[in-house]
């Protein structure tokens, strides 16, 4: 699924851009913590999905070197993150809809999970 349609998909507002907003999304995780995340979610995760807000979370996704971070539920990021986000060059979405729903609709459209 292209970048530009997981926006649309999620009804999503963006914050920080990627380089390339076609870019193939083919794997995702979604996870509040970031020790599950770097645990047990696959290793080439292109995009996270997450509704806990602070600098931890950039800094996880860039560890992992995941290209999108997508907030759920309405979260929305400080000024700080959304500049480290930007610095690191990880694009950074924003939606309303939790977690579960968020991650259904990405499935849906072809972007799968570890194990897949």
């Amino acid at each position: 699924m292209r970048l530009s349609e997981c926006v649309e998909v999620l009804e999503a507002e963006v914050l920080v851009p990627a380089a390339d907003m076609d870019a193939d999304i083919r794997v995702a995780c979604g996870a509040d913590l970031m020790s599950d995340a770097m645990a047990f979610a696959c290793s080439t995760n292109e995009m996270m999905l997450t509704g806990l807000v602070n600098l931890q979370v950039v800094r996880t996704a860039e560890m992992m070197d995941v290209k999108v971070l997508v907030f759920v539920r309405g979260k929305r990021p400080d000024a700080a993150m959304v500049a480290l986000a930007a610095e690191k060059g990880i694009c950074v979405l924003r939606t309303a809809f939790p977690m579960f729903t968020a991650c259904g609709l990405l499935f849906a459209g072809g972007v799968q999970g570890k194990g897949a």
